[in-house]
């Protein structure tokens, strides 16, 4: 079984082809941080203008790595949500484009269950049911897995999601976009008890996120205990007054109280796991999935395993190529629901949101 998956949900332009839902024949991607990089952010507008630009050559491009020919495609898969609507609507197009010419099955894909499905590609499928957890650029969410359809999700991010806060942390700090990379070089030169900054644990049983208080308290650390003059907000300094030690140490310092409320809510789910032998719905946990782009964030990487053999777990992490957007995870899911009989039609529509709850 060929599946061609397109994900175009931000700013990455990405087309795969994967054959039964796991082998990786290409895996193209063609990145817009050069566009968006003088905003210190993704612009919607540019993004889904760059979409049109690049959508068929990497189309060509994947189909050229995987030696393969339109006619042997079995189906097509694409991220229809969530994402921004103006980029969701290029790859979707696309696809019914090629899934109409070709008479072949068409495949809605949600970005954020594909990204927890990225650590089987080129792999078995782990043991369910699994505890999930998919960090990015967009979502913060733990989830539970009895299989890759038939999930739910226990917590998620009631403001920034901790890629967002990465991003906006760096650009304190004077980094340029994509920021969460160079936060993440930045923290291994610093040190990561320079600075408390707090870790948001909300209810004693919230298994929600929130980095906003984060975010402010590295905010001031950074910049000063702002004034209001004249209406305007004031800060007393900005990047360029900080020594590059003290950037790393703010780095190292942040990184790690972001780390603990990741670690600290996986715990929770655990624990309450553990302790009931159930979620409400399902058996002890066998397996911990992660996925997104902060997945292949050093210091996320090097304590998972630890949280993972404590409670027994298999560990399944993407590999690093698969940890930012692509459309192998695409078409991977893609893959599943097929098998599953999970078609759409031509009327399949882009949505911002994920139909996840």
């Amino acid at each position: 079984m060929l599946i061609l998956g397109i994900e175009s949900s931000c700013d990455e332009t990405a087309a795969a082809v994967v054959r039964d839902g796991r082998d990786v024949l290409s895996n193209v991607i063609a990145s817009q941080d050069e566009l968006h990089i003088e905003y210190g952010g993704v612009v919607p507008e540019i993004a889904s203008r760059a979409h049109v630009e690049r959508i068929e050559p990497v189309l060509r491009q994947a189909m050229s790595d995987a030696g393969a020919a339109l006619s042997d495609l079995d189906a097509i898969a694409v991220t229809n949500r969530p994402g921004l609507i103006g980029s969701l609507l290029v790859g979707v197009a696309a696809a019914k484009a090629l899934a109409w010419s070709l008479d072949i099955p068409l495949l809605g894909v949600d970005h954020v269950r594909a990204h927890l499905i990225a650590g089987a590609l080129e792999r078995d499928d782990p043991v369910f049911p699994a505890l999930g957890l998919v960090v990015s650029g967009g979502h913060t969410s733990i989830y539970h897995l009895n299989s890759w359809l038939d999930l739910t999700r226990l917590g998620a991010t009631i403001d920034d999601a901790i890629g967002e806060a990465y991003d906006k942390v760096a650009s304190m700090l004077g980094l340029p976009y994509p920021g969460g990379p160079r936060l993440d070089a930045l923290a291994t030169k610093g040190d990561d008890s320079a600075y408390a900054f707090p870790v948001s644990l909300l209810g004693a049983d919230s298994l929600d996120f929130s980095f906003s208080g984060l975010k402010t308290a590295v905010l001031y650390t950074a910049r000063g205990t702002p004034t209001r003059v004249n209406g305007v907000t004031r800060f007393e300094r900005d990047h360029t007054n900080l020594t590059e030690l003290e950037k790393a140490n703010i780095a190292a310092s942040f990184q790690k109280a972001a780390t603990q409320a990741a670690l600290a809510k996986l715990r929770r789910a655990l624990e309450k796991n553990k302790e009931t032998g159930e979620t409400g719905v399902s058996p002890v946990y066998r397996t911990l999935v992660v996925g997104g782009g902060v997945s292949a964030n050093s210091r996320l990487r090097r304590e998972l395993p630890t949280l993972a053999r404590e409670y027994e777990l298999e560990l399944r992490l993407p590999r690093m190529r698969y940890c930012m957007d692509n459309a192998a995870m695409i078409a991977a899911l893609g893959a599943r629901q097929l098998a599953a009989g999970l078609t759409d039609s031509l009327t399949l529509q882009a949505s911002p949101t994920t139909a996840l709850s």
